[in-house]
């Protein structure tokens, strides 16, 4: 039997801890920056403090998706401590929004959407492979809809 044939286990697939995310999200930061720093007439420093404010508060959205027993999932604790340090009546929020202001979100999304488009696991891999040429066929049909779809919705509303 090949490693092919092999039956894979995908809830054996290791999430990373605490840690982990720590050393990743101070790498996307870092790409962050650099888009950051070129899209924007913001200083390399206004951006770094940005960004450690959002780091900050994604660290402590982390935390609190291992340490609280509720089923949430992170990016709804992460969403919720930003919700909860930019509402106004929080003390210090005035300084977290200035901070923030300075980092472009467009520039966050792109290295989060390119990996997104390149993170494909083994079970979706497995499942391209049962459905062969037709999930390709239905792709562009989907991709093409789409397209069109939003041209049609921008030519007629901007």
């Amino acid at each position: 039997m090949s490693t092919a044939e092999l039956p894979v286990d995908y809830e054996a697939e290791t999430k990373p801890d605490l840690a982990q995310h720590a050393v990743l999200l101070i790498a996307v930061s870092l790409i962050a920056l650099v888009g950051n720093t070129v899209a924007t007439d913001a200083t390399v420093m206004q951006g770094l403090v940005g960004l450690a404010v959002l780091y900050v508060i994604a660290m402590v959205g982390l935390v609190l998706t291992h340490v609280v027993p509720v089923g949430l999932p992170s990016v709804a604790w992460i969403s919720l401590v930003g919700i909860l340090v930019t509402l106004p009546w929080t003390p210090g929020s005035a300084w977290v929004l200035d901070k923030v202001s300075h980092v472009n979100f467009l520039t966050l999304a792109t290295p989060c959407l390119a990996y997104a488009g390149i993170a494909i696991t083994r079970r979706e891999i497995s499942i391209a492979r049962s459905s062969g040429w037709k999930l390709f066929i239905v792709a562009v049909f989907v991709m093409t809809g789409t397209y069109l779809g939003s041209a049609i919705i921008a030519d007629l509303f901007l």
